[in-house]
């Protein structure tokens, strides 16, 4: 007789979402609460509903889930948007990630972990400075005092703040914590080969779909076509040896930029505006999609994010040992803290310093609250947890840290967000950007 598994995998994801979206509406609260809460019941409580090995399939699961979490976030991203916050989400996604990562690190000199080298530090701290698609999106989405130009600067972050990270994790910190010493020129070299290089293959392949997309003109092939987009530039990057994960993010952006540059090179058209040489080098004239249909493609990438992350909580589920999280209490506590300090201060450079940038748009009080608050973790911070080697020392302490840093980030800066705009900004919506 054949497995059933997979059907039954299917089943337990799909009812977790579904339930999840439909108590989430009736309470009020972030689905994501009840996605991570119901995942670890159900594989804690209900074995039979989970028949695969989640930690055995580890790097199936991560090959299936990496494209979908981030390809919805990536969709979101609006090329007007880009232009508008290039330099501010660049300053989030690469500056004050690296900046971050550097102060955590520093740490070391304190003494803070005992038995850590400082590469042991960036390591750890590259892992907690990641932040995640899918449940920053669960929780805005909840809020409608929240104005757009806030929200794409924490969309933009919560998708460049994972390919610095994983940068910073993959060519830097675990060389270094593992072979205890790095040639500081070699590493900064080659994260900036890794950077140049997974942009360069994404935008080659983000133009080729944008093409390939004019071929055809219906909702679920242009979105199909985005998915194997997604797995595509991954795979690319991941067997090239650079980042999967920016090759996959550009590669998404960059084929959503050119549709967008195309829609409103129709609506300039219909203005009477005449066509420059490279919107015919494009063939701007045949749109890829519309407006509609994307609304379409959207909502279905959401779906598939929330499928993907049910899967990488089973796996968190599987690391949560309340015996271990009580051991390292101190540790996950003084984590939790650097990590919450060090992204308000990395956000307070829109509150106190925007004004002297021209290309950084200022926030008030209240953005800056929002984009601090707005740094929940989770797949990604798992998944690079689980890539460190079984032989590294303190591998069970950088798992239970890491796991006590996604679950208190989930819930604290969620709970925080939410008490805010349930009891406290009663507005529909509010600029936060001071002019």
């Amino acid at each position: 007789m054949h497995s059933l598994a997979p059907q039954i995998m299917l089943i337990t994801i799909l009812s977790l979402v579904v339930v999840s979206d439909a108590l989430a509406s009736r309470l009020k609260i972030p689905s994501v609460f009840l996605l991570l809460s119901g995942s670890y019941l159900v594989y804690t409580y209900f074995k039979a509903a989970v028949p695969i090995d989640m930690v055995e399939h580890f790097d199936t699961i991560i090959l299936f889930c990496i494209p979908l979490i981030f390809m919805g976030d990536a969709l979101h991203l609006h090329f007007s948007d880009i232009k508008k916050h290039g330099w501010s989400i660049f300053y989030l996604a690469v500056v004050a990630v690296a900046l971050s990562i550097a102060i955590g690190a520093s740490l070391s000199y304190f003494g803070v972990f005992a038995g850590l080298g400082i590469g042991a530090y960036v390591s750890l701290f590259a892992i907690n400075m990641a932040t995640d698609a899918v449940s920053v999106q669960s929780v805005l989405s909840r809020f409608e005092g929240i104005s757009h130009d806030i929200k794409v600067l924490i969309e933009g972050e919560s998708l460049g703040n994972d390919a610095t990270a994983v940068i910073a994790f993959f060519f830097i910190g675990l060389p270094w914590m593992m072979q205890g010493e790095i040639d500081a020129a070699h590493a900064a070299s080659e994260a900036l080969r890794v950077f140049v290089v997974s942009m360069g293959m994404g935008l080659a392949l983000g133009y080729a779909f944008y093409m390939l997309m004019k071929l055809f003109s219906d909702r679920r092939g242009e979105f199909f076509a985005f998915i194997v987009e997604g797995y595509a530039a991954y795979l690319l990057g991941e067997e090239m040896h650079v980042s999967g994960i920016l090759t996959l993010i550009t590669a998404i952006v960059a084929t959503k930029a050119w549709i967008d540059m195309d829609m409103q090179t129709e609506e300039e058209s219909l203005g009477g505006r005449r066509k420059s040489f490279f919107r015919s080098v494009r063939f701007a004239n045949v749109l890829a999609t519309t407006r509609e249909r994307l609304e379409y493609i959207y909502e279905m990438a959401k779906e598939f994010g929330y499928i993907a992350a049910v899967m990488i909580f089973f796996v968190l589920a599987e690391m949560v040992d309340f015996g271990k999280l009580w051991e390292y209490r101190s540790e996950i506590l003084i984590m939790f803290g650097a990590t919450t300090l060090i992204r308000a201060l990395s956000m307070a450079k829109f509150l106190f310093f925007g004004k002297t940038i021209d290309s950084i748009r200022p926030v008030d009080a209240e953005g800056w609250f929002i984009l601090t608050f707005s740094g929940m973790k989770g797949a990604l911070s798992i998944i690079l947890v689980h890539m460190i080697p079984a032989s590294f020392e303190y591998k069970e302490l950088f798992e239970a840290v890491t796991t006590g840093v996604v679950i208190l980030s989930i819930f604290v800066y969620g709970t925080v967000l939410w008490s805010y705009f349930t009891f406290f900004k009663k507005e529909k919506k509010t600029k936060l950007f001071v002019h």
